[in-house]
């Protein structure tokens, strides 16, 4: 059985650690900028961070590493075209999916399990908006800098520092991967317009897009 975050603290609320089932793991401690880090329960089901309608023509896959400088650069500089142009119409249906090479140990999976846990504690467009962010501030990644973007998007930066220490959601990260790995993913970032590998520029996906319409 696996459980979300929420399900996993109300039940560390109400039955203490020692009531966690062993579908709940942890470890990690610590802490830095003003936060205090303790264990906590790893997520090991979260839905996929979506934009646009569920009934869009075209589905987009994006498969990412945030310490990828190439995905930054994708992400800055040719997903908020593709948004405003076929997302925010309606025509496409955008999903991310974490894909840790990984490029950097450390903040490969540990900014994919931030980010997820600005989307458990808040939603999918604000996932996207911290994702921006830690794109654009990807030679400075820190434990702060974590936490600040949270905080600055609304979401509770020392829970999101947790999250990253703890890898909380690398259950929900390895997911992704596999995903990645099992339709071909070797790199990042891979494209896929309705189902169909495409080069990560905003007119190989608008072109795969208009002809999938």
């Amino acid at each position: 059985m696996v459980y979300t975050r929420r399900e996993c603290l109300a039940a560390a609320t109400g039955l203490g650690a020692a009531g966690l089932t062993a579908g709940c793991l942890g470890g990690g401690g610590g802490g830095t900028e003003d936060c205090s880090i303790e264990d906590e329960a790893t997520v090991s089901d979260l839905p996929r961070p979506t934009l646009g309608p569920d009934d869009a023509a075209v589905t987009v896959a994006a498969f990412e590493d945030f310490a990828c400088p190439h995905c930054a650069t994708y992400s800055l500089e040719v997903l908020p075209d593709i948004r405003s142009e076929y997302v925010d119409s309606g025509v496409v249906r955008y999903e991310h999916y974490d894909f840790p090479i990984p490029v950097d140990e450390r903040w490969s999976w540990q900014a994919a399990s931030a980010a997820r846990g600005v989307q458990d504690e808040t939603d999918d467009e604000t996932f996207f908006e911290y994702a921006h962010a830690l794109f654009e501030n990807q030679d400075d990644f820190s434990p702060g800098l974590i936490t600040d973007r949270a905080n600055d998007v609304g979401a509770p930066g020392c829970a999101v520092q947790g999250d990253a220490l703890n890898e909380t959601y690398r259950p929900v990260v390895e997911a992704d991967r596999q995903a990645g790995i099992d339709g071909g993913v070797q790199g990042t970032p891979t494209v896929f317009v309705a189902g169909r590998s495409v080069q990560p520029t905003y007119d190989a996906i608008a072109g795969a897009i208009e002809a999938e319409r």
